[in-house]
């Protein structure tokens, strides 16, 4: 049962009302001698206590995306499917799975890493006519910690998507969604001497959804969105590999300077900013979208606007948003999408067929 979901809320409501009748009726009837009894009651409103407290916090969790999953509450994330050796290196099979995704473990060829890869097609996909039409792609990363079903979750992925595309805000998108740390080591999407993590996201993950779906070739159709460490991944990226990612929509991104708890090396971080990357991004085709909200500590407003003047005289188009209100979690960056997934929709080009010779 995942944490998350609703059957788990129910079931915890359930055990609080059958924790509170049993001590409604059992209150007069505990046999023995007084202390015994005591005892028994203390731990009858002890379950109590216990059960509401579970609902309140698995309650909150759900709203705010505090836990996308058990791995992630129990922090064994890196011995789960993150850290498992994966298939030979190349090899994947697609599984169907829930919301109409597909879902593999993979090995990447170039960065050696194996991780889960999601990816979910519009229904204009295969719709009919539609079978030489190639899409645009939008590769969706979560943060940490998280897990690529967190998009799903507790994102409204891919839903809030469909009925933006139903109403013409946006287009259809071929949406992939990588673990952004595979094998539990995060080292924000950047290569390091140990592990190529941003080649595993720039190389290794398009080279796969290409192969296995029809989907634009170069950068005009390649796209990133991501949240709060996924976000600073979703400006870095596109200023890396400008030849594979023409756009990066950030919301709520980590500091734009790098964390030091993550890359201890000084150089190696800064190398890796997106505060530095755009300072030495001279004539790159990128546009980049950073949005937060005027309460988050956590991604302030005035990194966009630090990033804004750092980005100057580059070519790099530079969008941002700020929200009056609003915290570090999906219930604020799904009030975004629409303003993302627009802007991205200008960036990136529209679905279309070969023409024919």
């Amino acid at each position: 049962m995942e944490l998350t979901s609703t059957s788990f809320l129910v079931t915890l409501i359930a055990a609080t009302a059958a924790a509170m009748l049993l001590a409604l009726l059992a209150w007069n009837r505990v046999p023995g001698p007084g202390p015994v009894r005591w005892a028994v009651r203390v731990v009858m409103l002890g379950l109590c206590q216990l059960t509401a407290v579970c609902v309140v916090a698995a309650w909150t969790n759900a709203g705010f995306g505090l836990y996308a999953s058990w791995d992630d509450l129990l922090g064994t994330g890196g011995r789960g499917a993150s850290a498992m050796t994966g298939p030979p290196v190349g090899r994947a099979k697609f599984t169907p799975g829930a919301n109409g995704t597909r879902s593999t473990y993979f090995r990447g060829s170039h960065s050696k890493l194996a991780g889960q890869v999601i990816v979910w097609t519009p229904p204009e996909y295969d719709a009919p006519g539609a079978d030489r039409t190639r899409f645009p792609v939008l590769v969706l990363l979560h943060g940490y910690p998280g897990s690529p079903g967190s998009w799903f979750d507790l994102g409204s992925m891919p839903d809030a998507l469909e009925q933006l595309v139903e109403l013409g805000a946006v287009r259809p998108f071929v949406l992939v969604v990588p673990e952004i740390y595979p094998g539990g080591v995060n080292t924000d999407c950047s290569d390091t001497p140990s592990r190529k993590v941003a080649t595993w996201l720039a190389r290794d993950v398009p080279e796969l959804v290409a192969r296995n779906f029809r989907t634009l070739p170069g950068p005009k159709g390649w796209g990133l969105m991501g949240v709060s460490t996924g976000a600073f991944c979703a400006v870095k990226l596109p200023l890396q590999y400008p030849g594979v990612f023409r756009a990066g929509a950030a919301l709520d991104p980590d500091p734009l300077t790098g964390d030091p708890e993550v890359l201890a090396d000084p150089v190696l971080r800064e190398r890796n900013s997106p505060m530095w990357l755009a300072g030495h991004a001279k004539g790159a085709d990128v546009g980049l979208f950073l949005a937060t909200s005027a309460q988050d500590e956590d991604s302030p407003p005035r990194q966009l606007a630090d990033f804004t003047r750092a980005a100057q005289g580059t070519g790099i188009r530079v969008k941002t948003l700020v929200r009056p209100s609003g915290g570090h979690n999906f219930q604020t960056w799904s009030g975004m999408y629409p303003d993302a997934l627009g802007w991205l929709s200008t960036e990136l080009s529209a679905p279309s067929a070969p023409t024919a010779r």
